[in-house]
């Protein structure tokens, strides 16, 4: 070979190489959506732990619901996002291929509705002719609705509004509306002129209970199976250390600045806030009573129980058979506190 051609081929040798690693890079990249709940994990964002111990190229992007996460998610913008389990059993009865792989948490008092002082709600009996609301298709809505049904009304009897977050503290605000079902940093702004009337886990226990996840899509899962594990392990360290190290977490620890930082509020009300949270273990989220067991998985039963009660209130169309294909355990495998 002479030496013109040893250079083309080297040059050619180089360009497909080059080629490779960029394509490489390329399958190492990740748009992920969260939203501005206080959870323990978001501490990993802040500080890019995620993206160091995952491999990838993270590209997080906030979100103000659920709905809007599976929305981006339908249109290829992101491929791993934090919802709740109503906009979830929506997107799923649409034909929405995801998998929710870890279960951020469970029906608790961070979410709740809160009633303005002056509203003329006491208690659950004074809802009828009030005006409340909820984001759109979230969890809250959901069980909004469902607190609505449980007292004998509807929503000819009660005004409910689906609106997004910042506009429901504007309108509380205001005095245009009576109260709202709402999560954090909401929660916290509408408590300051009201009370909690009603928490999620309060009616989690009346039959409608909700929980929220990390979800991929199935593509995504499917070709990325070590990402979601290294995903859920990171998770897992913080939600650990929440558990175990209480002083890690107070006030006026860096992890509460990190996340008042990242999310908003003071690390005061992020530090509150994160005591509200009611979370499992890797072991009782692999279990059926979760995540496990395809269709008989707990959190499929939800999704499908949900998905029922919004067609219901014409929220959704259809209802499928069943809703195993749409949780998995597969990156709890191994991970334990």
């Amino acid at each position: 070979m002479n030496f013109r051609n040893l250079v083309a081929a080297i040059a050619v040798g180089v360009g497909t190489l080059a080629t490779a690693i960029v394509a490489q890079a390329a399958d190492k990249t990740v748009v992920v959506a969260y939203q501005t709940d206080a959870l323990p994990s978001s501490v990993a964002i802040a500080n890019g732990e995620f993206a160091k111990e995952t491999g990838y190229d993270i590209d997080f992007r906030r979100f103000n619901s659920g709905a809007e996460i599976f929305a981006a998610i339908a249109s290829g913008d992101v491929q791993v996002g934090y919802v709740g389990s109503s906009p979830f059993a929506a997107a799923a009865s649409r034909g929405l291929e995801v998998k929710a792989f870890y279960l951020a948490s469970i029906s608790g008092i961070d979410e709740a509705l809160v009633v303005r002082n002056g509203s003329g709600i006491e208690s659950l009996n004074d809802l009828k002719g009030k005006k409340l609301a909820a984001a759109p298709v979230s969890t809250d809505h959901y069980q909004l609705l469902a607190l609505i049904k449980s007292r004998g009304l509807t929503e000819k009897d009660v005004q409910v509004f689906a609106i997004p977050q910042p506009e429901i503290v504007a309108s509380y605000n205001r005095g245009d509306i009576d109260g709202g079902f709402v999560w954090d940093p909401a929660l916290t702004e509408l408590k300051k002129n009201g009370k909690v009337l009603v928490t999620s886990k309060d009616v989690a226990d009346k039959g409608a209970p909700t929980f929220s996840a990390w979800v991929a899509t199935s593509k995504f899962a499917a070709d990325n199976p070590e990402f979601l594990k290294a995903f859920a392990s990171v998770v897992n360290k913080y939600y650990a250390s929440f558990a175990s190290d209480k002083s890690a977490w107070s006030p006026d620890s860096d992890n509460a600045k990190s996340l008042a930082k990242l999310i908003g509020g003071t690390p005061d009300q992020q530090a509150s806030a994160l005591k509200n949270l009611t979370l499992l273990t890797p072991e009782v989220q692999a279990s059926d009573a979760w995540l496990g067991g395809g269709e008989k998985a707990g959190a499929a039963k939800i999704l499908k129980d949900t998905a029922s009660f919004l067609k219901e209130q014409g929220k959704v169309s259809d209802v499928l058979g069943n809703y195993g294909a749409f949780v998995t355990a597969d990156a709890l495998t191994g991970v334990s506190n």
